[in-house]
């Protein structure tokens, strides 16, 4: 299965983290979100996008890669790194829901979302030195390894 991992990670680099890993275990190719607009990316089967939350949602980038470059009838897989949110461990999926419909209108088959929190400076955390320190910890580094893994080849 010939896989792509598309991210956004500004910032801290939280996403980056999670996508090197992923692409280190699995030898997945990965490129930004810049990079793949330009790509063809009709070779690959299964199309991963990896992006940090601004305001309830992915990165603007992202949103917009996934409205007028993501290829029709792929597999895809989401990473999101929002940062308080996962607080209580519960919302994961919640800040991939408006690219995973813009997919699934796409003819994709979404495989799955996984979600950690990670360090934050933006805004008014910025005052306080930021808030979510030492996210994402290597057990969720782990948890997105092991939740690629997990997909169904």
């Amino acid at each position: 299965m010939k896989t792509i991992l598309i991210y956004e990670s500004t910032h801290h680099g939280n996403t980056k983290k999670l996508v090197d890993a992923v692409a280190k275990r699995y030898g997945i190719r990965t490129a930004t979100v810049e990079e793949a607009a330009a790509m063809d990316l009709t070779a690959y089967d299964r199309i991963g996008i990896a992006s940090g939350v601004a305001f309830g949602k992915f990165y603007e980038a992202t949103e917009r890669f996934v409205d007028d470059s993501l290829p029709k009838g792929k597999e895809v897989f989401f990473l999101e790194r929002p940062f308080f949110h996962y607080a209580c461990g519960n919302d994961s999926g919640k800040y991939a829901s408006s690219v995973s419909a813009k997919a699934a209108a796409r003819g994709c088959k979404v495989l799955g979302v996984y979600g950690c929190r990670g360090f934050d400076t933006f805004g008014p955390f910025k005052l306080i030195g930021g808030i979510a320190k030492g996210h994402p910890t290597q057990n969720e580094i782990d948890g997105a390894v092991d939740f690629y893994g997990s997909l169904a080849d």
